[in-house]
């Protein structure tokens, strides 16, 4: 989906997996909820958005490892862009304070990295987070600025659609392709021969054990 016109849909699957991640019973600090530096770099004001998506993801879940992944949808074969873009998402992801950046390679757009390209891709990171690694303690958007504006448009498309997905439900979402444009149907797809349904006398302890740890 594009990363701009549906960033909304993002919020609203981390949220929803936010809820399925307490009702199995794990910490906030256990939730390793991923979201991605994939705005097309050649719209204006690609990075002010992309850093307001990764502060609001980081604003939402402030107790959350968050898992930012780098810029793979956009890399064409020009290793320089593609090394400068990478930079790009080192940086948001330093100045938002992600917890767990993934390594963005410059040809993986082209061929599968050399152990050199690699190299070099780590050489970016280290330097980034040296150079910048604390700038998320100083980095306050503007209250009306650009990066603000843009994360209170994006919240507030969040919230009608979770309002939409609670009328309707969460199966009808899904299957009329809300997240990602994957359609996934509930009566259909990859799979659907090995779901059945529960006997009157399933027992699963896994369940159980889970249930009874959150009760206490």
């Amino acid at each position: 989906a594009d990363a701009v016109d549906a960033a909304h849909t993002v919020i609203v699957s981390q949220l929803l997996n936010e809820r399925f991640a307490h009702e199995a019973g794990l910490l906030d600090g256990q939730l390793g909820l991923g979201h991605a530096f994939e705005i097309n770099p050649a719209l204006p004001d690609s990075l002010r958005m992309e850093l307001a998506h990764a502060q609001l993801v980081r604003e939402l879940f402030p107790d959350a490892p968050l898992k930012y992944m780098p810029p793979t949808k956009h890399m064409t074969g020009n290793v320089f862009a593609g090394y400068l873009l990478d930079g790009f998402f080192n940086l948001v992801g330093a100045m938002t304070g992600q917890g767990i950046l993934l390594v963005g390679m410059m040809t993986e757009g082209i061929v599968t990295p050399f152990l050199s390209d690699r190299d070099l891709a780590l050489e970016n990171v280290r330097y980034v987070l040296g150079a910048a690694g604390g700038l998320a303690e100083d980095f306050r958007p503007a209250p009306d600025g650009f990066v603000a504006t843009r994360a209170r448009q994006v919240l507030s498309e969040a919230v009608e659609l979770l309002g939409k997905i609670a009328d309707d439900g969460l199966l009808p979402a899904i299957a009329e392709g809300t997240f990602g444009i994957t359609r996934r149907p509930a009566d259909g797809g990859k799979g659907l021969d090995g779901v059945v349904r529960r006997a009157e006398d399933y027992g699963n302890p896994a369940v159980e054990l889970l249930e009874e740890g959150m009760s206490r």
